[in-house]
């Protein structure tokens, strides 16, 4: 554990601040989260703060002094929220009234490690550490790495804590003692009364964090995984043809592992790595913050886990004893739309991991044995996957890697990885011409050819942009050639 001094200079200015807006008696408490973090020398600026009166009363309060936005989390158990900007950073502080005397209210947290608490007047202080009050041995386990229950009863209590105890070992790197892994699996029952929002949280924090495919088989071994997201299930045991390493439940989950090596340039043997387009752009994309809090690298590991969530359903065998899963994908991504709208995602994430589904075999398919896909085959895989056509790269190449498994080949991984690379590398030059320089516009179509406005010149401006992508027209005389012509066509059809 990092050895401990005083708490940062922001942080003590900060919570001089509080500390005149807070009640004097009885003595106010920095408890959970922050006093963890701090022992461990992480920066946080996340506060859960208990007091003997009315938090309610007492945030609003706070509210107004630091000119923050007040938040009311529980009103019956007064529990209150201020969100305060400053600098450019946002403190969160959460404040709650006491439940019983203080040892009663560590005594009802969940985990060890979260059960200490510090009076918010010593954390001011250099040896601040001298004055936690630790009843659980949460500072033991700290030292330890451990995830350990403070009672029997913690998930009985709230079965949301049954994920944030993976997503506590998962951001820690620690473990969860055996015996609260068995009370995960005594409870997990619990989880079916947690909200879809606050089980959605959880899970995304999951999957970002690092190790993500080891804390979604600790999720499996716990009977949590297949809790969140049941359809799963079905792929346990299910055996898919000679080509693939694992069942299709493995599959999946080994797939989020390989996303998150790609993206992190952490998979190993290091050619597979070489094999594939990676700059600083490429990190910046997958960095992106798309939706709920979350990245487009998180939200990538998520269509790896359900890509094939549709294969027990489409797997046939026909007289030869071949395995087929025809349509998995685009039933998959159905099939995916409905878990991800369950747990509350937004339509634009559940849109773009659809998609991202839909099209997952895409990238092999626009090309035969050796050959390269055709420059009309790639404008158009750009052109319908839209935003999301670099991630469906990727996770086309995540599950290359996790269907063969240990049993990858260097040889065959670059005649694979070239083929992907090459619509990559198309696709970015295509786009280029047409950013740079669009060869006719709708208002100029429709006074050459005394067109009235509607879906003929888009489709005829579609038309235009295809042809220049593809290096089939380069003036606007050539692109105004073939609008006649597609014109004539047109004519003659209708005739």
């Amino acid at each position: 554990m990092t050895a401990i001094g005083p708490l940062t200079p922001r942080v003590v200015a900060f919570l001089h601040r509080l500390l005149p807006i807070l009640p004097a008696e009885p003595e106010p408490h920095m408890v959970g989260g922050f006093v963890r973090d701090a022992l461990l020398g992480r920066a946080t600026r996340d506060m859960d703060i208990t007091v003997g009166a009315d938090a309610v009363a007492v945030a609003r309060r706070m509210a107004d002094a630091l000119g923050g936005a007040f938040v009311l989390l529980d009103e019956p158990r007064k529990v209150a929220r201020v969100v305060v900007q400053e600098g450019g950073e946002t403190w969160l502080v959460d404040v709650a009234s006491l439940q019983g005397d203080r040892m009663e209210d560590l005594a009802r947290r969940d985990f060890t490690i979260d059960a200490m608490s510090v009076p918010i007047k010593a954390l001011v202080m250099d040896e601040w550490q001298g004055h936690i009050l630790d009843p659980f041995g949460g500072r033991t386990d700290l030292e330890s790495g451990v995830i350990r229950a403070v009672s029997s009863r913690v998930f009985q209590e709230d079965g949301l804590r049954l994920l944030r105890a993976v997503r506590l070992a998962a951001s820690l790197g620690f473990d969860i003692e055996a015996g609260t892994q068995d009370m995960i699996r005594r409870d997990a029952g619990a989880l079916a009364g947690v909200s879809a929002e606050r089980v959605r949280d959880e899970f995304l924090d999951i999957l970002a964090s690092g190790k993500a495919m080891r804390h979604v088989y600790l999720l499996d071994d716990l009977t949590l995984l297949c809790r969140v997201v049941p359809e799963l299930e079905e792929g346990r045991g299910l055996t898919q043809p000679k080509e693939h390493y694992w069942d299709v439940l493995r599959h999946n989950i080994e797939t989020v592992g390989v996303v998150e090596g790609l993206l992190e340039r952490t998979w190993e043997p290091e050619w597979v790595l070489e094999a594939i387009p990676w700059d600083a752009a490429q990190a910046a994309r997958f960095e992106e913050v798309v939706g709920e809090g979350h990245t487009r690298g998180t939200f990538l590991k998520l269509a790896g886990l359900l890509h094939d969530i549709a294969k027990p359903a489409t797997r046939t065998v026909d007289e030869e004893g071949r395995i087929r899963f025809k349509g998995h994908q685009s039933q998959g991504a159905t099939t995916a739309q409905a878990v991800l709208g369950r747990l509350r995602l937004s339509r634009r994430t559940i849109d773009m991991i659809a998609a991202q589904i839909e099209h997952h075999l895409r990238p092999a398919q626009m090309s035969q044995e050796a050959e390269l896909a055709t420059p009309k085959a790639v404008y158009r895989y750009f052109r319908s996957a839209g935003d999301v056509a670099i991630d469906i790269l990727y996770l086309n190449l995540a599950d290359y890697l996790a269907a063969r498994g240990p049993r990858l080949e260097r040889e065959e991984w670059a005649a694979y990885t070239a083929k992907v690379r090459h619509i990559m590398v198309t696709g970015a030059a295509q786009e280029q011409p047409i950013q740079a320089q669009p060869l006719v516009d709708g208002h100029a179509l429709m006074g050459y050819f005394h067109l009235p406005p509607g879906p003929l010149v888009g489709r005829l401006l579609e038309a235009i942009r295809e042809a220049q992508a593809t290096g089939e027209v380069a003036t606007r005389e050539a692109a105004l050639a073939l609008v006649k012509q597609m014109l004539s066509t047109e004519k003659g059809e209708s005739v």
